[in-house]
């Protein structure tokens, strides 16, 4: 064993209460610091996962992100209009067959094509208005998980029932109507027709399920009086974070607005972002709180060996030997705080992971999320030792400027 190593083992083992204590000091900090960070991530993770379950990673629709100048304007410099006339033709994606075609090519994920209006229904005297998509189930499901949220029924039972539509299960509820009932829909344009509930889903998001409805595609061209008309592409990636660069991909080639994920939840994206800063700021708190434990006990040590640090340097140790003796103090006791921390942050993971909780009464049993990840060990670790390597770098640089012939006479 290295001679400075072994003067710092014997100085930390002279004090070992306060050793000790300073050793627990940051295994707490760095176990509650992993626990936190895993539990924080993990509820994070588990948000943005039920989110982009929710919504399509991008999304085409029928817009476009700037108004397209006059076609006089591509022409001449100096365009002034006056008295111009709204376009009466029906809005949707032109062309669908060579738009699905072009992005097929390179597309890294798969697409489905969809209507989408606002439709009201009615059942028992009640109405309740709702978006209703019309889309192809087979093709939908590639892009959804929304074969998974069936609560009641099968998605699949739309591809064989024309009149046929599938509700979130809070739409059912607000009309007091079930599986197997049938329901006048009716929209804007005037159409009205009578679908049968063949399936009930619940993704647990309310706006979803409380105004959302599916039918085939065919049918909901009818009810919109748009015959062979799309104004929807949902996209979904095999890497949800291209999404951004799918999205400007697909804008320039197309000029329809493309929305993707990020995009459309921006202002979440803000608030998680700001929610880190402040997981992480608390978790320095708690390190830097433990840090001054082992400042206290190398300060401590320095003021109680100041005689051996005359006797050390009367035989020859340098100032940085001295400095190295002390600072070694500090990490080795910020190292073996950061061992049992993180064997102490990972039982504290799997204790909390065990736990299961009501959400509601007599439905649903859950857990809390959590996120197992080497970084949140090498985060909490790294900090401590480098609160370790402070605290004690302090104190031994004081006991490396200590004049040994003064400490001798009794100077100090």
């Amino acid at each position: 064993m290295p001679l400075v190593l072994s003067i710092a083992l014997t100085h930390i083992g002279g004090r070992l209460r306060q050793s000790i204590i300073s050793v627990l000091g940051v295994m707490l900090g760095v176990g509650f610091s992993i626990a936190m960070a895993s539990l924080m991530q993990g509820s994070q993770d588990d948000f943005i996962a039920t989110l982009i379950d929710a919504i399509p990673h991008v999304e085409v629709s029928d817009d476009r992100r700037e108004a397209a100048p006059p076609p006089a304007a591509e022409r001449f410099g100096a365009v002034n209009v006056i008295g111009a006339r709204p376009d009466d033709d029906t809005r949707g994606l032109r062309n669908p067959v060579r738009l699905e075609a072009m992005l097929e090519s390179w597309l890294p994920g798969r697409m489905a094509a969809s209507l989408s209006g606002q439709a009201v229904l009615r059942y028992g005297g009640r109405d309740v208005a709702l978006s209703l998509t019309g889309i192809d189930p087979a093709t939908y499901l590639r892009v959804s998980t929304i074969g998974d949220d069936m609560r009641e029924g099968s998605f699949m039972e739309l591809a064989a029932n024309l009149n046929g539509i599938v509700v979130g299960d809070g739409v059912t509820e607000k009309l007091g109507a079930k599986p197997g009932d049938t329901i006048a829909v009716s929209t804007s344009a005037g159409a009205v027709r009578r679908l049968k509930i063949v399936g009930t889903f619940h993704t647990g998001v309310t706006q979803a399920d409380e105004a959302t409805g599916f039918t085939v595609l065919k049918t909901a061209q009818v009810l919109f009086a748009k015959p062979n008309v799309i104004n929807r592409l949902a996209i979904r990636l095999d890497d949800v974070n291209a999404a951004r660069a799918v999205a400007a991909r697909v804008e320039r080639m197309t000029g329809y607005r493309a929305t993707s994920w990020q995009e459309a939840n921006e202002s979440l994206m803000e608030v998680l972002v700001v929610r880190n800063i402040i997981m992480y700021t608390v978790v320095g708190a708690i390190l830097l709180v433990a840090g001054f434990g082992i400042f206290t006990i190398v300060s401590t040590i320095v003021h109680e060996k100041a005689r051996d640090i005359a006797i050390l340097k009367s035989l020859g140790f340098e100032q940085g030997d001295i400095r190295r003796i002390f600072l070694t103090e500090g990490l080795a006791i910020g190292a073996l705080g950061s061992v049992l921390g993180s064997a102490l942050g990972y039982g504290l993971c799997v204790g909390l992971g065990s736990l299961t909780f009501e959400v509601k009464t007599n439905i649903e049993m859950t857990s809390l999320p959590l996120a197992y990840s080497p970084v949140h060990y090498a985060i909490a670790c790294g900090f401590a030792l480098f609160s370790s390597g402070i605290a004690g770098y302090v104190p031994a640089r004081k006991a490396a400027s200590l004049n040994p012939v003064e400490i001798i006479r009794g100077a100090s």
